[in-house]
């Protein structure tokens, strides 16, 4: 099983946790659908209450137990009429994944890099901006072509990993990647906040205690940082058209 990873929730000050296995990713939805499961002892009535198709319910849980193993066992018929219930490996998940969370939120304030740079493409929702440390990708906000944005990617939102290992499966996810230097390790209980030098801009990154562990993070480490472009936040600062954007605000 493959690193803890953090990722924005889009809740300023908060993170949401996901733990990643095989380039599949355990988050909120998952963890809701397995309590909901395990306590009403059915799939079809947990999607019923979470609002959702049973159908892409039980899809959702054959893609997790492709990555996690086996998560729910599931009977039919019987004097008792059938049901699902959580094995032991879900509720080791669980665990995992309510401990990670808790850590995240005890977090509080989580550390923010802002980039400054121009925006070179729109597609659809997301675009690209020519910034500092390279290209990078983001959820657009009405930007368009040649405006000045910012561009904040909360530290939640960013993985490291080795230099050479192999890059994430999921092709759709428009990750953004570049490569940088371990400044500072600041430790806590289980969360361990990392500064990075990406071509003279730091980039902070939270990480798990085992994670930093499992990649050796010191001071002078060479790394790759990535995080998703649906988790970066692009703040139109100048429109190329218009001049300043109303609501626009300098850091």
């Amino acid at each position: 099983m493959s690193e803890d990873t953090e990722r924005s929730a889009e809740r300023t000050g908060y993170g949401e946790a996901l733990l990643t296995a095989d380039g599949v990713e355990f988050g909120e939805r998952d963890a809701a659908l397995l309590r909901t499961i395990d306590r009403t002892g059915s799939v079809a009535t947990a999607s019923a209450e979470l609002e959702r198709s049973r159908a892409r319910a039980l899809t959702r849980i054959e893609t997790l137990e492709e990555a996690f193993g086996t998560l729910v066992e599931r009977t039919r018929g019987g004097s008792g009429g059938g049901g699902s219930r959580l094995t032991a490996a879900a509720e080791t998940l669980l665990t995992r994944y309510g401990r990670l969370q808790a850590a995240l939120t005890a977090a509080a304030q989580v550390p923010e890099t802002v980039l400054e740079g121009t925006v070179t493409d729109v597609d659809g929702e997301l675009a690209t901006a020519k910034t500092p440390v390279g290209e990078v990708r983001a959820l657009r906000d009405r930007a368009a072509v040649g405006d000045t944005v910012q561009l904040r990617i909360g530290a939640d939102a960013v993985t490291l990993s080795a230099v050479g290992e192999a890059s994430d499966p999921d092709s759709t996810s428009a990750r953004n990647r570049v490569r940088g230097t371990v400044t500072g390790v600041d430790p806590g209980a289980t969360v361990r906040t990392v500064t990075v030098d990406v071509d003279g801009t730091t980039v902070s990154a939270l990480v798990t205690a085992e994670s930093a562990a499992r990649l050796s993070l010191a001071g002078g480490r060479d790394v790759v940082v990535t995080w998703k472009a649906t988790a970066t936040r692009m703040v139109p600062v100048r429109s190329a058209a218009n001049g300043w954007k109303s609501g626009a605000s300098e850091r």
